[in-house]
């Protein structure tokens, strides 16, 4: 397949009025084929979705405010099927290649938003992350990434895959862009920086096979003399275990509710390892749920007791670099529990989150994030362009 198959799922001219004016003149602009943009088809990543479903008749309102904002919308980029993945190779339309690496995931599910903005055919790669689907595919591409705060911004006119944690992201280049981006779909009453005089961080310390929160991780630290007052959080493999599993089986339960009947009444073609999981999602009970729930208390709780005496909390995005192609399936299944222990917290506790590409590991970008409390997204984003600027 090309590279555009595989990473556009349309691609073409989109008459906008508002083109070359607004704060986003001239920034193109991918929207990932979950929202919905009047007479364009969504496919959700997948063709038994696209054969079932009429075309819209109306637009995301976050990408009307984009468009509004002046932004030129270049395509409508893949995503893995329904966005239960976190991979970025769509069994239907093709791998869309790392252009940073190409032996390595791209990532996913927002995987040709991130790859589309990796190879500069887009500026702005529209997406949503619901256990990692931006900040993912921005550590394997080395981009700037945003999760925003659950149910700050609107998902109307979008395909869910699990409400219960679905929020808004996007993707850029560069920290000016994150930034300006959100300028456009944040709500104007968040405070827009942090006080940077009394600014407490904390250092999140997963501990997996091995220390996550590297000598790089701590190198690139200090040298930023805006994130000095630091404390340190340390979190053991059953702790991230505990909050893997817990999301997993509550977003599971929540993409059955939402998908079961369509998936039951049309027998859909999944790939493999996503029909296995959403099979696995079909034999959830409501004990499952209830207890699941439980445990959520418990882990937000000790979420919440993170940032009791801080105001920014930063830990490793992702476990390293990105798995490579030839990863094995077993081993795979592995290392996505091991991830999802990492971006686990932020869905659990809807929190927002920010990746920061400064990091190399095995000559592959990965980064480090900025972790808030919710609400706290603006101010994220300055932060982010504030260290870019101080390492420039």
């Amino acid at each position: 397949m090309s590279f555009d198959q595989c990473v556009f799922a349309w691609r073409g001219h989109y008459a906008n009025p508002h083109t070359g004016s607004g704060s986003l003149a001239g920034l193109r602009l991918g929207v990932k084929d979950l929202f919905h943009i009047a007479g364009l088809p969504t496919a959700a990543g997948n063709p038994d979705w696209l054969a079932s479903h009429s075309i819209p008749e109306q637009t995301s309102p976050v990408v009307t405010r984009l468009l509004n904002a002046g932004a030129e919308l270049i395509g409508k980029t893949q995503t893995d099927e329904l966005a239960y993945s976190l991979n970025g190779l769509n069994i239907h339309y093709g791998a869309a290649l790392n252009p940073r690496c190409p032996e390595r995931l791209p990532g996913g599910s927002s995987s040709g938003s991130a790859v589309a903005v990796a190879a500069g055919d887009i500026d702005i790669g529209l997406g949503s992350d619901t256990g990692g689907s931006i900040r993912v595919p921005a550590s394997y591409n080395g981009l700037f990434g945003i999760r925003t705060s659950h149910g700050l911004i609107s998902r109307e006119q979008m395909v869910p895959l699990a409400p219960l944690f679905d929020s808004v992201g996007w993707l850029t280049r560069d920290a000016k862009t994150l930034a300006q981006v959100g300028e456009v779909l944040l709500p104007d009453h968040l405070p827009r920086s942090f006080e940077y005089k009394s600014l407490r961080i904390a250092l999140l310390l997963p501990v997996q096979d091995r220390a996550l929160w590297t000598p790089a991780h701590q190198a690139w630290l200090n040298n930023q003399s805006l994130l000095q007052n630091s404390q340190s959080i340390a979190l053991n493999s059953v702790w991230l275990s505990r909050a893997s599993q817990c999301f997993r089986t509550l977003q599971g339960r929540a993409i059955w509710h939402t998908h079961g009947d369509w998936i039951t009444a049309h027998n859909p073609s999944f790939a493999p390892d996503i029909h296995a999981r959403l099979q696995w999602c079909a034999t959830l009970t409501e004990a499952d749920q209830r207890a699941a729930e439980i445990e959520r208390a418990s882990l937000c709780a000790d979420i919440n007791s993170w940032f009791a005496h801080v105001d920014l909390i930063l830990l490793p995005t992702t476990p390293g670099a990105a798995p490579l192609l030839s990863a094995k399936a077993d081993w795979m299944d592995s290392y996505r529990s091991q991830l999802m222990g990492l971006t686990a917290p932020a869905g659990l506790a809807g929190l927002p989150q920010v990746h920061l590409p400064v990091l190399m590991d095995q000559n592959a970008p990965c980064g480090i994030s900025l972790l808030g409390k919710a609400g706290s997204d603006k101010a994220l984003l300055q932060l982010a362009c504030d260290l870019c600027e101080a390492s420039s």
